[in-house]
Order: C-alpha cells, then sequence, then structure tokens
C-alpha cells in the first residue's frame, strides 16, 4: 500500500470514528416529550354537537394547571393506533361523532384493558349513535342496541331511544350529591355542590356501573322525579373509566364541584389512586396582582395600545388620561408600577412632589415610546431617572431629535436580562427615535441597526433609588399587537416591580 492510499484509509477511519461518537453523543440526549413525573393525558375532540372549540381547551388548561398532568389534544381521532396510545396514561374524551374505525377502536380498548384509563364527559355518552347530527334535540334514532357496544361497557352507560328515552330537562341549577363519599375520587370532599348545567336522565346503565354523585330530576322542571345518575366509574379490564354527564359547556365546567371531581378523576383513571386535594380546582395561592397606572395623555395613539395589557392576569391597571389627573395626589399607597405612554410638557409643583415621591419610595417606573419627552425642562426627571431625553427643540449646539414613522426594524437583545429572556431577535415596523440624549450609565437591552435610529431602544435606568426601564417601541398597533412587544412591556413591568429576577 502507497503512502497517499495509507493516508487515505487513515482519514476515512478518522471520519468513521468522528460520525460514531456525534451518533454516540446524540443517542445520549433526550428531550422529554412529556413533562417529566406528570400523568399524560391525551384530550380526543374535534367532533360535538356541543362547543368543543372551547371546552376542549379549557379542559386542558385545568388539567395542566392543577400540575398534575401533561396533556396533549387529538381533533381526528380516527386513525390513532396502539403506538399512538403508548404514551398516554389516560384518555379524556370531549367527543360526540362518528366512528373511529375498527382498528382506532380496537387500539383504545386494548388501552384501557391494559390497566389505563379513560374518562369521558357529559355528550360523550352519545357519541357514535348517530344522534350526534341532531344538534341539541337528542331526538331518538330508533337505536336500541350501542353500534360499538365495547366503548358502552367502557363508560358504563349510553344515551338511549328507550323506552325509556335518553333526555333531559331545560338547564337549571340543581344539587349534586355523592352516594360514595369513600371511594378514592370523593374521599374527603363536601358530600354536594350545586351546578347550573343539563341533568341527563335515564341513561341505559351497565350494571357494571358504580355511581359516585346523583341529582334530583325535579319534575316541575321536566324531570323524571328520581335521583338521576351523574358521575359514575366503571371497571373494563385492568383499567378504569369514569363518565360525568355534567360539563354541558364552559360555563358548567368552571363548576368549583365540576373541576375537583374531574381531576381527581382523571388522576384514579390513570394511576387508580388519587393525590391530588379535595379542592384541588381551587384557585391557586399567586402572588397579589401588581396595580398599576397607566398614564396617557398629550399625544394621539391607536387604542391597541389598550390590548398590551391583555392576557397578563397578574397586572390590574387604572387609566389616568393625564398627568395632572395621575398626580394630584399622593399614589405611592395605591400603585406597584407607574407605566408612561403620555408627552406632558408642564407639571406642577404639587405633581413634581407626588410623581418624585413615587419614584423615590423604590416602586417601578416604566416608560413607553413617546413618554421619553416627557419634562424637557426637569433635568432631574430626564438625566437621573429615565436616562434619556427626546429633545423637541434645539438645545444650544444640539438640533432637536427626529423620528419617522413605519420603519422596518430587526431588533438584537444585547443584553442578557430577565427583561428580554427568551425574546430573541424582533422583526417589526414601527417609529423610530435619533438624535436623543442618552445617559452613559444605563444598559442597554435591546438595539437595532435601523440608521434612522441610535440604536438603542430599550433600556434599564442607572436611577438607583427605583427601577426604572425606558422602551422606545409602541408607536402603533403593529406593535401593540406584535406578541413580543406585549412580553417585553410584561416583563419590564413585572421586573421594575421586583416580581420578575435581578
Amino acid at each position: 500500500m502507497n503512502r497517499n492510499s495509507l493516508t487515505k484509509m487513515i482519514v476515512r477511519l478518522q471520519l468513521v470514528a468522528i460520525l460514531l461518537c456525534a451518533k454516540a453523543s446524540l443517542a445520549q440526549v433526550t428531550i422529554p416529550f412529556f413533562r417529566p413525573g406528570a400523568i399524560r393525558v391525551l384530550i380526543l375532540s374535534g367532533r360535538n354537537n356541543h362547543d368543543w372549540r372551547s371546552s376542549t381547551p379549557f379542559l386542558r388548561k385545568t388539567l395542566v394547571e392543577s400540575g398534575r398532568f401533561d396533556v396533549r389534544v387529538e381533533e381526528e381521532p380516527m386513525g390513532i393506533t396502539e403506538a399512538t396510545l403508548a404514551a398516554y396514561d389516560v384518555l379524556v374524551l370531549d367527543y360526540d361523532g362518528p366512528r373511529w374505525g375498527e382498528a382506532t377502536e380496537k387500539a383504545v380498548e386494548n388501552f384501557v384493558k391494559s390497566g389505563k384509563g379513560l374518562v369521558a364527559i357529559h355528550a360523550a355518552s352519545y357519541a357514535f349513535t348517530g344522534l350526534e347530527v341532531l344538534g341539541d334535540n337528542h331526538r331518538p334514532m330508533g337505536l336500541k342496541e350501542p353500534p360499538w357496544p365495547e366503548y358502552f361497557k367502557m363508560i358504563g352507560g349510553w344515551w338511549t331511544a328507550g323506552p325509556p328515552k335518553t333526555a333531559h330537562a331545560p338547564r337549571h341549577c340543581f344539587t349534586v350529591r355523592f352516594v360514595d363519599r369513600d371511594h378514592a375520587i370523593t374521599k374527603g370532599m363536601n358530600e354536594s355542590f350545586v351546578v347550573s348545567d343539563e341533568l341527563y336522565h335515564s341513561h341505559q346503565m351497565s350494571p357494571l356501573a358504580h355511581v359516585l354523585a346523583t341529582a334530583f330530576d325535579d319534575p316541575s322542571n321536566g324531570g323524571t322525579g328520581k335521583d338521576e345518575p351523574m358521575i359514575w366509574t366503571v371497571s373494563y379490564g385492568n383499567g378504569r373509566s369514569m363518565y360525568m354527564a355534567l360539563g354541558h359547556d364552559v360555563a358548567a365546567m368552571q363548576e368549583t364541584g365540576f373541576v375537583n371531581t374531574f381531576l381527581r378523576g382523571t388522576e384514579w383513571a390513570a394511576t387508580g389512586a388519587v393525590t391530588l386535594p379535595a379542592d384541588a380546582g381551587a384557585a391557586k395561592t399567586e402572588p397579589k396582582p401588581l396595580q398599576l397606572l397607566v398614564v396617557t395623555g398629550g399625544h394621539e395613539y391607536p387604542t391597541t395600545f389598550y390590548t398590551v395589557f391583555e392576557g397578563a392576569d397578574d397586572l390590574h391597571w387604572d387609566h389616568a388620561v393625564s398627568n395632572h389627573e395621575a398626580f394630584r395626589d399622593d399614589i405611592r399607597s395605591k400603585y406597584d408600577v407607574l407605566v408612561l405612554y403620555d408627552l406632558s410638557k408642564e407639571i406642577t409643583e404639587t405633581e413634581k412632589t407626588h410623581l418624585r415621591d413615587f419614584v423615590e419610595s423604590g416602586k417601578g417606573i416604566v416608560v413607553l415610546h413617546h413618554a421619553i419627552a416627557d419634562y424637557q425642562t426637569w433635568e432631574w426627571w430626564h438625566k437621573e431617572v429615565v436616562g434619556g431625553k427626546y429633545l423637541l427643540e434645539p438645545a444650544g449646539s444640539t438640533p432637536a431629535s427626529t423620528y419617522k414613522h413605519g420603519e422596518e426594524q430587526c431588533i438584537k437583545v444585547v443584553a442578557n436580562h430577565p427583561i428580554t429572556a427568551g425574546l430573541g431577535t424582533l422583526h417589526l415596523w414601527d417609529e423610530t427615535y435619533k438624535g436623543m440624549w442618552i445617559s452613559p450609565g444605563v444598559k442597554v437591552l435591546l438595539r437595532t441597526d435601523n440608521p434612522t435610529s441610535d440604536g438603542p431602544v430599550a433600556w434599564i435606568s442607572p436611577y438607583p433609588k427605583s427601577r426604572v426601564v425606558y422602551i422606545e417601541l409602541g408607536h402603533g398597533e403593529t406593535a401593540h399587537l406584535y406578541p413580543a412587544y406585549r412580553t417585553l412591556v410584561h416583563n419590564a413591568i413585572r421586573w421594575s416591580a421586583g416580581r420578575l429576577g435581578e
């Protein structure tokens, strides 16, 4: 073998070794598809004569926010296989639609038989019967036997043409009472709860169904005069099922009794045990919402600005339409953060005192867009507090600042900070400012290379007595409706109040 051939062979062997090492390294890197330790839930939905487009997201949110579950949603169940279901612990059916086909139905049967769980909600008791195509009238189709017998064995009852015909009286408030308070699902829960819902009556019940809760179906409201089963469980093979006749819509699902039972029942169906507390659906203890005073005035703006605060349940805000309204009184005891979106030239001495007192008390300050032009002659405000100033008029040899509308910008994060965490590069069209005075002591968070801008578009002021953030972005709706802008503003508010890192 000559030297060239030997060299080529060595290179090939080195490449093979590198590839094998890379493959081995990749094999060791695992990105969990589910949150570790969580019960894995698959919600089957997508067809229903009820509003599944709102109820399914609500069920998912309820499960996830309990902290016990990780959830996926399938809106086209037909075609699911045993391999699809293998990763999950429990199925939740918010479904009332046509058959799924033999392969999918057998996969679901085997899933539950193998020792896993199933939870069926409300209209799921007449899924697969053909009734779902008739709207909410539930007219009989002449079905005397369930078309998918194993499904109705799994859920323990079905909506039948009768006699007696399954139906419900007009929606009303009624009391659901637990008749088995020793079951793992109901143990420790209150004896009863009140709901506004449809009260299903005359289900065709399986002898294997174990009733946990009933409700009296008042004949004066078109009911049967009987205690009708509302919640029951079934053992199917090695698995467990729970059916809830409750849950006509999100308003009914939001009832505390529904949420508590649904969460505990889903855990039981998945594992055979319940660790969630009796009040599992109770609102979690959260920090008190931040109280904001948002100040506008002196500059026109689109009403999309008000939408910037949507989706932030921890931010409660009042609106002052001028700085005179905002600072006529001492606001220190009422608000945590001051959000300025005004362009105010004048301020009285009393208003100055109240604003200064708020700032010096250590409260949060977030200055947005044109508010950097506030109080042109108040040096303490722009030099010490904000850390910048848009010059409305020339100052000596320094020309006035300039602006330009609708500029396309790619805005980069230039500082690792809780305010910018997860933002990435922002791409939007917004107004730019150039020729501003910017304090050399600011910590720049975001920067654009648009030539009509000074560069820094968000910074933290060096002011030592409170947390002050300036964000240049936010002229119009293209910014207001941009998700990353909303996140940026929310983060700035929370950080300025001491709720978001250091």
